[in-house]
């Protein structure tokens, strides 16, 4: 195994690694607090579903790109493929759809009420689960073409017009196919990234003219929950925006060269995923629900070593 590719398989696994157990220690975070109090707050919901989403995105790519990257074959067979590549699809649709999902509710949160916002605020937490539900009927349809695709790889040439995953192969048949798959999922990842955007900058607009109005009011409490909330839905939109921004312009030169370099997917996947990976520790930080769980338990894990320590002397 040469250099490079040692390189690309140890940056895919600590990617991995890290991604999943930083989304799966929120989702632990969101169950406690689920068992804990009465109901989950809308923001809690949305973040908990956001890190589902992620771990659902690195567990059907990132973890069978980086056994292929070590060189294992033939992970999947035909059936295989097509289940991974559409749970792929689906997640990777549904953390863009509910990172704008947050950005849009925490603009109508903070937004001044009026005579339309008035009714609509009230009802914000009933709304949460059906948009969930069409969210997820949304992408399932507009997914619903990759498993046809989808195969395992086949000895020899990779024909064009085709995905090389490595551990997957997505031939589209002839460019028509290719194209036009490739313009849905962009005008789809454009319009919710465009409507994120939109909404974040309402946000920041408000949050100027706030700081400006009542800057003794915040600063005599530290801050309001809402301005706090605010700032981690801006952050997360901004750090999507970035990655997208890298993974829209390789997925756009891959829809232009009809035989694309291995190399190719591989930094798309990496860039691409890179949301996932990071998205839950600013959570964690961030949020103080979720980061009180995890301190909470790692200082109930604490005392049990002592604990054990002093019964062994």
């Amino acid at each position: 195994m040469d250099l490079c590719v040692t390189i690309k398989g140890v940056s895919f696994l600590l990617q991995t690694g890290i991604g999943i157990f930083g989304n799966a220690m929120v989702l632990l975070a969101c169950g406690h607090i689920i068992y804990t109090e009465p109901k989950l707050l809308p923001v809690d919901m949305i973040l908990c579903h956001l890190a589902f989403a992620n771990l659902m995105m690195l567990l059907t790519r990132c973890v069978p790109q980086t056994l292929t990257v070590f060189g294992l074959r033939h992970l999947l067979n035909d059936g295989g493929c097509k289940v991974v590549i559409y749970a792929y699809r689906i997640g990777r649709a549904l953390s863009v759809c509910i990172t704008c999902m947050l950005s849009v509710f925490q603009a109508v949160t903070v937004a001044p009420a009026g005579p339309r916002l008035s009714r609509l605020k009230p009802a914000l937490p009933s709304l949460v689960l059906p948009t969930f539900a069409g969210l997820w009927l949304l992408n399932m349809a507009m997914c619903i073409a990759a498993p046809f695709f989808s195969m395992a790889p086949r000895n020899g040439t990779v024909p064009a017009f085709t995905l090389n995953l490595g551990f997957c192969h997505v031939d589209f048949r002839d460019n028509l196919s290719y194209v036009i798959n490739g313009v849905a999922v962009f005008v789809r990842d454009f319009l919710f990234v465009g409507l994120m955007m939109g909404s974040s900058g309402y946000i920041l607009v408000l949050l100027h003219h706030h700081s400006r109005k009542v800057r003794g009011i915040r600063r005599s409490h530290g801050g309001g929950a809402e301005t706090r909330a605010a700032k981690t839905v801006i952050t997360l939109v901004v750090l999507y925006v970035v990655f997208f921004g890298i993974d829209n312009v390789i997925w756009i030169y891959m829809l232009t060269v009809a035989k694309v370099s291995p190399e190719v997917p591989d930094m798309k996947v990496f860039f691409s995923s890179c949301y996932a990976t990071l998205s839950p520790y600013f959570i964690m930080s961030s949020n103080k629900k979720v980061k009180a769980k995890i301190i909470c338990a790692s200082e109930q894990e604490q005392p049990s070593v002592d604990t054990q320590e002093s019964n062994d002397k």
